[in-house]
């Protein structure tokens, strides 16, 4: 009896559950997102659906959008070359949904020097920035450069 070739996982799911194809096919270009379009309009849009053949693209912020709408023939083009399915683009604004959105970094070990004084100010500074993971280095590194007190002298 001749063995069958090994088959990928997502071809047996497609098989028992057809919907999940476009679902699939989506999340694949996710994963290639930042190849397919460059690491920084990947860092500020994300492929949502695939309806009728059309990529429908969340976009975080107004000027990417239309930086991205600029270039939608030429990105149309370079996806379609690659992926036949993908006949137009539709960009669109709005957030990354929370569980979308790339882990949070660790935190940071508290550095025993600070007090709650010292930390409540870090973070507090930090919370102007609105870029999550550039808040998460700012706090890191104002935490190490925070001046340890004086000896003898209070805070």
């Amino acid at each position: 009896m001749k063995k069958a070739s090994p088959r990928l996982v997502g071809e047996l799911l497609i098989s028992a559950v057809p919907q999940l194809e476009d679902r699939l096919f989506v999340e694949r270009l996710r994963r290639e997102w930042s190849t397919l379009v460059g690491p920084d309009a990947a860092r500020r849009s994300r492929p949502q659906a695939l309806v009728n053949g059309c990529l429908q693209v969340l976009v975080d912020n107004s000027p990417w959008l239309s930086e991205l709408t600029l270039l939608a023939p030429d990105l149309t083009a370079r996806l379609g070359s690659r992926y036949p399915a993908v006949r137009s683009l539709r960009f669109s604004l709005g957030a990354q949904p929370a569980e979308d959105r790339l882990p949070a970094a660790r935190p940071a070990p508290r550095d025993p020097r600070l007090t709650d004084d010292d930390r409540r100010a870090i973070d507090a500074a930090a919370a102007a920035i609105s870029d999550p993971a550039l808040a998460n280095t700012a706090r890191r590194l104002m935490a190490r450069a925070w001046a340890p007190p004086a000896r003898g002298i209070e805070r």
